[in-house]
């Protein structure tokens, strides 16, 4: 019974020197790793862009809606008008556009219609980017109204 004793406490101790992992274990581990952080940071990085992206193009969007609406309204619209806006540390570079609205039937053709158009650039990451945001007007109906008031 002492022999088997020996025994059985050998036998553990082999178990605990082989415990260990292997070379090729430890490679095949780092080979997974070498794949699967390069593709982590890039994924990383797209989701950064696409939220840099997505916030600056509200704030595009909304300096778009400004500017539209104040052309409307001083009746500024009539040819081409450029400028940049900054908000904080950002720089927006609008231009306002009108143009001839050729969806007009013949007999709407009395009082021409412009299609108005406000186009607001921004970079990102490098990158530039471009928000647009258009409307009809009418010069008839526009000068009209601005001199009933």
């Amino acid at each position: 019974m002492k022999l088997a004793i020996g025994t059985n406490r050998s036998r553990r101790g082999q178990k605990r020197a082989g415990a260990g992992f292997t070379l090729a274990e430890v490679l095949a581990a780092l080979l997974f790793l070498a794949i699967v952080i390069p593709a982590a940071v890039e994924v990383l990085h797209v989701a950064s862009l696409a939220g840099e992206v997505a916030a600056r193009k509200s704030e595009a969007a909304r300096v778009a809606d400004r500017e539209l609406s104040e052309s409307i309204v001083t009746t500024n619209w009539l040819g081409r008008q450029s400028g940049t806006v900054s908000e904080g540390i950002l720089d927006f570079r609008w231009t306002v556009t009108s143009q001839n609205w050729s969806q007009l039937s013949p007999a709407q053709s009395a009082s021409p219609m412009q299609l108005v158009t406000a186009e607001v650039t921004y970079s990102a990451q490098g990158k530039d980017y471009s928000v647009k945001m258009s409307t009809l007007a009418s010069p008839m109906t526009t000068a009209t109204g601005m001199g009933a008031q």
